[in-house]
């Protein structure tokens, strides 16, 4: 029994073993579950490369991740999924807060009243964006501008957008309207499949220019949007909101809120309380004033935004109505060739009209030619003379039944003759 027992023992030990491998794999196994795949880092918390430009066009190289920009920008991680490189979203201008979400076309970046966060990338309309504000700002780093921080480079994102569009449009235009002169005077495989792959080309740029145009249109139709995207406004109102001015009315609310019901109220509280509440009052009535002051400014700023996104909403439309009377110039070729097509379709049917008659002429002829040759006793067989005869009879009665033919077709104008 002993020896049973010693034999027994050794393999006690791998099945605690084995057990506490099951525990960890199950461990790692919910653990992975939370994690959605094994071994797949989290791609929203992974650092990634960005720009960032402040005020004086100062350029620093910054490694951050989701969350730290989400918490410095005060951001949803929806607004950050329009600045990721690996996903396609159409064109958009959000006013947050404390930021500036800009996604037009390669420019994405976040614009706060202080700074620009740009997606650090080597595509060209990304580093024009950052040498061009740079060079901007330094220039105009000594000279008074009316335009805030965040509209100088919302506008340098719209005029680089423009820009790139309306250089997109004009290469289109050189490449298709030879391939369309060409189709027009010859028409063949190769240069309809030319003209079908530069016609899905338009479609695309069509589709990215009246996006932008759309939300330009968009932020100029509604007054909120462009009142959060005036943030140097709110932050000179935050930072104007001290503690010393608004403590006459929390002081205020707040002896009322200390005072007990059962206390007694003695006539000189009650008249020292007086000047108290004409100061509570007049602070009131000033606090009101700046607000009306600052709602003021905040109009006119909304108006100055609304005349920048004017402007480029003019040169962005010019765009697309290029694009728009591209669209109708192949139109108007697909229609000339299909007239080209119907016209020759139309020969071919006049064509297939002559020959049926043709046919059906020779074809009386021939019945004729096959009565006469069928062996049967007729004393016109007698004539040596007489089959030649029927046949100038017959041949002339054909050539005048397709003459008639002729005259019916020109009568009813069926084709020119």
């Amino acid at each position: 029994m002993e020896e049973s027992q010693g034999d027994f023992l050794p393999s006690d030990v791998p099945e605690s073993t084995s057990s506490n491998n099951c525990e960890r794999n199950t461990s790692s196994a919910h653990s992975n579950r939370r994690s959605g795949f094994p071994g797949v880092k989290k791609r929203g918390h992974s650092s990634r490369s960005w720009i960032k430009i402040d005020q004086d066009g100062n350029v620093k190289i910054l490694e951050l991740d989701k969350a730290k920009i989400m918490r410095q920008c005060s951001l949803p991680s929806r607004d950050l999924r329009l600045l990721d490189p690996l996903f396609i979203y159409p064109s958009t201008i959000l006013g947050r807060e404390k930021a500036i979400v800009v996604s037009l076309e390669q420019i994405r970046c976040i614009i706060t009243a202080e700074e620009v966060i740009l997606m650090n990338s080597l595509d060209i309309n990304v580093v024009q964006y950052k040498s061009e504000l740079c060079k901007r700002l330094q220039a105009k780093k000594d000279q008074s501008d009316d335009l805030p921080f965040e509209f100088r480079a919302l506008e340098l994102a719209l005029e680089l957008t423009c820009m790139s569009l309306d250089v997109k449009v004009k290469e289109l235009e050189m490449e298709i309207y030879p391939v369309l002169d060409e189709l027009a005077s010859s028409i063949n495989t190769l240069n309809l499949e030319r003209v079908r792959r530069l016609k899905g080309h338009l479609l695309t740029l069509t589709q990215r220019v009246q996006k932008v145009r759309d939300e330009l249109e968009h932020l100029m139709d509604d007054d909120g949007d462009m009142a959060e995207m005036y943030l140097t406004e709110k932050k000179l109102r935050s930072e104007g909101n001290t503690p010393h001015e608004i403590n006459p009315l929390t002081n205020f609310s707040g002896g009322t809120r200390q005072v007990s019901k059962s206390a007694p109220v003695s006539p000189i509280a009650s008249t020292s309380g007086a000047p108290r509440l004409q100061r509570a009052f007049s602070s009131i009535v000033t606090a009101s004033k700046q607000g009306s002051l600052t709602s003021s400014h905040g109009g006119d700023n909304i108006e100055q935004l609304e005349m920048l996104l004017e402007a480029y909403f003019v040169v962005i439309d010019h765009t697309l109505s290029k694009l728009l009377s591209l669209k109708e110039y192949i139109d108007d070729t697909e229609d000339l060739i299909n007239i080209k097509l119907g016209n020759v379709q139309n020969h071919l049917i006049q064509f297939e009209l002559l020959l049926t008659a043709a046919t059906f002429v020779a074809t009386l002829f021939a019945a004729v030619a096959g009565v006469f040759g069928m062996n049967f006793a007729a004393s016109i067989f007698d004539y040596p003379s007489a089959f030649s005869w029927v046949l100038i009879i017959t041949g002339a009665g054909c050539g005048l039944l397709y003459f008639s033919f002729l005259l019916y077709f020109k009568y009813k104008k069926i084709f020119p003759l």
